[in-house]
């Protein structure tokens, strides 16, 4: 337990979130303390929303703006956080009218890497 209780909220999101904290050789730099405490200790920590709330919403916001590798991050705490897979396909199906097909491609392939098997987005 550190002495910043903004930090200690974050690293137990991050812990509900990705299953686990970061280690100590990574939460020692600058970077990540202010990442922990400011972005998970307040931001995801707020009241308002539900942590599935927010997952689904930042996979949103890195999938239209092509942030791949932190797409597939943020695709395993969904996972871990229960979000099933047929709510991130749909979810990327709508994304797909909004920010360019290409970009929904390109998110259904990181939840294939991270859910496994092949994509299919059930028909209505």
């Amino acid at each position: 337990m550190s002495e910043n209780p903004r930090f200690d909220k974050g690293l137990e999101v991050m812990t509900q979130l990705f299953g686990r904290a970061p280690p100590d050789s990574v939460l020692s730099s600058d970077f990540m303390q202010v990442t922990v405490a400011n972005l998970f200790g307040d931001i995801w920590s707020r009241p308002g929303l539900k942590l599935e709330e927010r997952s689904m919403i930042t996979i949103t916001a890195l999938t239209v703006l092509g942030r791949e590798t932190e797409l597939k991050t943020h695709l395993h705490g969904a996972k871990n956080l229960g979000i099933p897979r047929e709510k991130i396909e749909e979810m990327m199906l709508h994304l797909a009218h909004y920010g360019g097909w290409p970009t929904g491609v390109a998110a259904l392939r990181k939840v294939e890497e991270v859910y496994g098997g092949s994509t299919a987005v059930s028909k209505p």
